[in-house]
C-alpha cells in the first residue's frame, strides 16, 4: 500500500513542478533555477550518503544523459504547445513504453489485472492528450517533440528501474544522478545568453524557480525508491496520473479548456487505479 501512495504524491509534485517551468515565462530561465536548486540538494545529498556501487555507475551516468535530452525535449515542446496536450502527450506515451520493454527486455513478471490497469490508464492519458482535438499540422513539431520527451521518459525510467537496484544505496544513486546532470542546462543557457540569462529576475521567478527544483528532486527520487521495491510496469502508469493534475492545473491557471471528454478520460485513469490498486502481486 505505501508503494503507490507514494508514487501518487510523486505525481502531484511532478504535476506541480512542470506547472511552474510551464508558467513561467523565460522557460529556458525557469530550467536554469530548476536545476540550480535540485543540483544543490544533490550535492548534500552526496555528501550524506554512501558512494553507489561500482555496478551502478553505467545506469547513473546514461540515465544522467537521458534526463538531459529529456530536458531540452520538454523545454522544445511546452515553447510549441498547450501544456494540457503537449504534457498529456509526453507522460502518456510512457507507460505503454515501459510496459513493453518491462515484459519484452527485461522479462519482468507481470500479471494479467496488473497489466490491464496500465492499458486502462494509457487509454485515459490518450483521452486526455486528445481531449481537445486532435492535434493539426501546425503542431507537429510540438506533437514530435513531446513523444521524443514520452520516449526519454519510459527510457531513464527503465535504465533508473535497473540501476538502482544494483547501487545499494537509493538516496546516493538519486543524488549522483541529479548532481550530474544539473550543470548542463546551466552551462547551456549561459553559452546562449552570456551573463544576462539570471540578471534582473524578480523575486517571485526565484521562489518559482527554485521551489520547482525541489519538487522535481522529491518527486522523481519518491519514484526511483519505488522502483527499486516494485513491478516498474505499474509504477510507471501510476507516476503518469499526474497528468490528470496536470489538465486541471492547465485548467485553473492557464485557462486551458478541460471539458467533458478530458473529465471522462480522468474517470478512466481513475478507473485503472483502482485495478491496479486491487490486482494481485
Amino acid at each position: 500500500m505505501l508503494v503507490p501512495v507514494a508514487v501518487l504524491g510523486a505525481a502531484v509534485l511532478h504535476a506541480t513542478w512542470n506547472a511552474v517551468a510551464h508558467g513561467m515565462k523565460d522557460q529556458l530561465v525557469g530550467f536554469v533555477l530548476l536545476n540550480l536548486a535540485s543540483g544543490a540538494c544533490a550535492f548534500v545529498m552526496v555528501l550524506l550518503s554512501p558512494l553507489p556501487d561500482a555496478a551502478a555507475w553505467p545506469f547513473i551516468l546514461g540515465s544522467g544523459a537521458l534526463h538531459v535530452v529529456y530536458m531540452f525535449l520538454l523545454l522544445r515542446s511546452y515553447g510549441l504547445g498547450d501544456f494540457a496536450q503537449m504534457y498529456p502527450i509526453a507522460r502518456g506515451t510512457s507507460p505503454l513504453l515501459v510496459a513493453v520493454w518491462s515484459i519484452t527486455v527485461l522479462a519482468q513478471p507481470i500479471s494479467g489485472s496488473e497489466l490491464a490497469g496500465v492499458l486502462v490508464i494509457s487509454a485515459g492519458l490518450i483521452g486526455l492528450a486528445l481531449g481537445g482535438g486532435l492535434p493539426g499540422r501546425k503542431q507537429l513539431p510540438a506533437l514530435v517533440a513531446a513523444v521524443g520527451t514520452g520516449v526519454m521518459i519510459a527510457s531513464y525510467t527503465v535504465t533508473d528501474g535497473l540501476g538502482v537496484r544494483q547501487s545499494g544505496t537509493v538516496v546516493g544513486y538519486i543524488a549522483w544522478i541529479f548532481l550530474l546532470q544539473a550543470p548542463i542546462p546551466v552551462i547551456y543557457a549561459f553559452a546562449v545568453r552570456g551573463r544576462t540569462a539570471l540578471a534582473e529576475l524578480e523575486t517571485r521567478i526565484w521562489v518559482q524557480g527554485l521551489g520547482g527544483g525541489v519538487l522535481a528532486l522529491i518527486g522523481y527520487g519518491v519514484v526511483i525508491w519505488a522502483q527499486s521495491r516494485g513491478n516498474l510496469a505499474t509504477i510507471a502508469a501510476l507516476r503518469e496520473t499526474s497528468i490528470v493534475i496536470a489538465a486541471l492545473i492547465g485548467a485553473a491557471f492557464f485557462h486551458e479548456r478541460f471539458g467533458l471528454p478530458r473529465i471522462a478520460a480522468s474517470a478512466v485513469v481513475v478507473i485503472g487505479i483502482a485495478i491496479l490498486e486491487f490486482a494481485p502481486h
